[in-house]
């Protein structure tokens, strides 16, 4: 099962959702065992998967045998028989925790039950998180930057196994620490570096294909968290050469290792190069912080301002009232009614750390054991402090219609920081350029978008006049989308959504409607006739020229702009001897 460069592939359940398990020798005295989760279309902070996901794990071994991770819950059935398989499990000495989040630790009690001497490895913070989630004694080994675990050499191989480890908070949970061979030169990141991709394909042999992929995990991921991605670098960078990165989830990353880790490199310097930036708090593990804050950071940052997360629970005190009093904008979850000591040390830092003219915001954590969402905003405008935006109220367990407005509120935050540096770039400009650029004209159009998620439905929509043909065969378009558009979280590839073309002598109530700001969350459609089951990308409106029904096919990134080309599989006009609205700007710098 586990033979060298081999891929065996054992199923476990029929029909939908489909799960498989998979191993392959990745290095020597070094085996992957990878959980595929082929359908499963959600994530984290609600952002939709189009390829599934992968949890991988990997067993070392030495004189002695580690284990990096386990798996989700979801293959208790067929992943612990297969790892008995590939050994005795009462024979694996070690199990490296690369942190706690359930994907990766949710057999950590399962395995327990077989091999309760097992000596576990992880950050300070993980074995707390640990103790509250397994509900009985283990062998707890804490480790940071700098510790190593040696496994010795093994007896056939030769090789001697060397496990240093290297801390990484926060990416993406408080709890991350890094694992090095020095035996092989494996690098094991846990979610730092992945991408969701459920493939058999173990390793990076087609980049063009998972990088798509690549850059949504990190925008969505590690994007908000972009100052810790370059104190994991730094680290990176001091280690003896890297063979491969054995990430978490998605295919390992071997063949084009120098371009991944560039990536992460050239975007993160891009996303926190400015010291103008938001710090959305949370509190890990409790109600749905997590999730809450990650779709606030990934608003904040798809409007190209600086974001950083930082954790209540485990912050240093230093660290956190330097964090809270150097941001321009704080955002804080309701907290406990009751905290412990230590929170409540934190929770004192953060409201004595607050500066005057500081944009402040405040969320439901939903925990059903909060401080009232008000009570908490009150005390986070203590010295006057702006409102960043209305408190964010979860009144029921958050879906994807909640993850979408918490991400529109951290879009507004980000716009409002940004708005004077916007304003400078456009003065900057080159005047007659600018009125050059502004000579190009187009259409006026209403691009819409939904997407159906169990019972839940989630819409979008904007006006459009960056639209063009741009193939024949078969016939194909593109759309211009700025990054801070709440409509390009629904165009991503193999997405579906609507271009309405707008009718010359009947635009002006839509143009007008649409283009109007809207609230976090608010339905943009309200009162807006539409056709019903025309299309499968989005509402069609009833007084549209036409309509176009679109499928992502790639994305090209501009400096602010998504170019998105789309094939288009269905459309109709409603009136042929019309004209579509045309729209002639004054200048460039604008629509």
């Amino acid at each position: 099962m586990a033979a060298n460069n081999t891929c065996a592939t054992v199923e476990q359940t029929s029909g939908a959702p489909r799960l498989s398990l998979q191993t392959q020798s990745i290095g020597a005295d070094t085996t992957t065992i990878r959980s595929l989760d082929w359908d499963r279309s959600r994530f984290d902070i609600e952002f939709g998967l189009r390829n599934g996901t992968t949890y991988n794990c990997f067993l070392i071994r030495g004189a002695k045998t580690a284990l990096i991770d386990t798996s989700h819950i979801k293959f208790q059935n067929s992943w612990l028989p297969l790892l008995e398989e590939n050994i005795d499990v009462k024979k694996i000495d070690y199990l490296i925790v690369s942190h706690t989040e359930p994907d990766h630790s949710g057999l950590i009690g399962n395995l327990l039950e077989l091999n309760p001497e097992i000596q576990i490895f992880a950050s300070k913070v993980a074995i707390k998180f640990l103790e509250d989630q397994v509900h009985r004694d283990f062998h707890a080994n804490a480790i940071k930057s700098g510790d190593k675990l040696a496994l010795g050499t093994n007896p056939t191989s030769g090789i001697n196994h060397c496990l240093e480890f290297l801390s990484a908070p926060n990416l993406h949970w408080p709890d991350t620490i890094f694992s090095f061979d020095h035996g092989t030169g494996v690098l094991y990141t846990c979610d730092a570096f992945g991408l969701h991709y459920c493939s058999e394909s173990v390793f990076d042999e087609n980049p063009e294909i998972i990088a798509p992929d690549f850059r949504f995990y990190y925008d969505c991921l590690m994007g908000p968290n972009a100052r810790s991605v370059i104190q994991a670098i730094k680290r990176i960078d001091k280690l003896p050469t890297i063979t491969t990165i054995a990430v978490g989830h998605g295919p390992l990353l071997r063949d084009h290792l120098n371009t991944w880790i560039t990536n992460y490199r050239e975007w993160s310097s891009e996303r926190s190069k400015d010291d103008n930036y938001v710090a959305v708090c949370y509190i890990s593990q409790y109600g749905f912080c997590d999730h809450l804050s990650q779709a606030l950071a990934h608003g904040i940052g798809k409007a190209k301002a600086d974001v950083q997360l930082v954790d209540l629970q485990g912050s240093d005190p230093q660290e956190l009232s330097a964090l809270i009093a150097d941001a321009s904008a704080v955002v804080v979850p309701t907290w406990p009614s009751h905290p412990e000591a230590q929170l409540q040390s934190s929770i004192g830092t953060l409201l004595a750390a607050l500066k005057q003219k500081q944009w402040v915001g405040v969320y439901d954590a939903f925990s059903g054991n909060d401080e009232p969402i008000d009570v908490v905003a009150s005390q986070l405008q203590t010295l006057g402090q702006k409102e960043a935006f209305k408190p964010l109220r979860v009144r029921k367990v958050p879906d994807s219609n909640i993850y979408q407005c918490f991400e529109e509120a951290g879009t507004d935050l980000g716009q409002i920081l940004n708005r004077k540096k916007i304003i400078a770039s456009n003065k900057s400009q080159d005047i007659e350029l600018n009125k050059a650029m502004g000579c190009l004209s187009g259409g006026l159009y209403v691009v819409t978008a939904s997407q159906q998620e169990g019972t839940s439905k989630r819409s979008s929509a904007m006006i459009a006049s960056w639209v063009s043909q741009a193939s024949f065969k078969p016939p194909g378009l593109t759309v211009a989308v700025a990054k801070d558009r709440a409509i390009e979280a629904f165009m991503q590839v193999g997405d579906r959504f609507v271009v309405n073309v707008l009718q010359e002598d009947n635009y002006l109530p839509l143009f007008r409607h649409f283009l109007k700001r809207f609230p976090p969350g608010a339905d943009r459609f309200e009162d807006i006739a539409k056709l019903e089951n025309v299309a499968e990308g989005g509402p069609v409106l009833a007084d549209a020229l036409a309509f176009l029904d679109c499928i992502v096919k790639q994305r090209m990134e501009t400096s602010d702009h998504w170019i998105i080309y789309s094939l288009v599989v269905n459309g109709n006009i409603a009136n042929a001897e019309a004209k579509t609205a045309a729209h002639h700007r004054r200048v460039g710098s604008t629509y």
